[in-house]
């Protein structure tokens, strides 16, 4: 791939919101984990852990979602988030290992970060769409246990949707020299 070619998958890629119904191939998605995993990262932690959800926990974290929302915003929301959630093909949750030293554990968030956007370059080249959820459930101590996560030792840092997109949506970004500054 040349140097353009790289940079238009990075501009490129695209939170997807709504996903065809068929799976992506098994080994795309490793293929993107073996590329996840060579993010940088200080002090060489490799302080994540992916968990590759199948239909029953992915159902129970739907019903868990869904119960949650009902709770919160009532039965016509919840309704609405069960039927899009129950909808999307791919399920993969990213972990951190906790820190008790406060400078590490930012390093180590950062690097896990760091590899998600690997990941997600790497199935975007692949014309796989991926969002990256932080919702109220990810934190939820019942999605832990479903997933198996030991949150005295480990932290969930996202659930990662992943399928081929319906729908593709534009973006733009404010220009380079917005945000940069040169320093003399």
């Amino acid at each position: 791939m040349n140097p353009s070619e790289f940079d238009e998958v990075l501009r490129g890629r695209r939170t997807i919101g709504a996903f065809r119904p068929d799976d992506p191939p098994r080994e795309a998605v490793l293929a993107a984990l073996e590329v996840f995993r060579w993010a940088p990262n200080h002090r060489k932690t490799e302080p994540w852990r992916v968990f590759w959800l199948g239909a029953e926990t992915k159902q129970q974290i739907v019903a868990l979602n869904t119960r949650l929302i009902q709770e919160s915003k009532g039965e016509a929301a919840a309704e609405a988030k069960r039927k899009n959630w129950s909808q999307i093909p791919g399920w993969l949750v990213v972990t951190c290992r906790r820190s008790e030293d406060p400078f590490l554990a930012e390093e180590d968030y950062a690097a896990c970060s760091c590899a998600i956007q690997n990941l997600m370059l790497c199935l975007w080249a692949r014309q796989i769409g991926s969002k990256w959820a932080t919702g109220a459930v990810t934190q939820h101590a019942e999605f832990a246990s479903l997933v198996g996560v030991n949150t005295a030792v480990e932290r969930v840092i996202g659930l990662i949707w992943y399928g081929y997109p319906e729908v593709i949506p534009s973006q733009t970004r404010q220009p380079v020299d917005a945000f940069l500054v040169t320093c003399s």
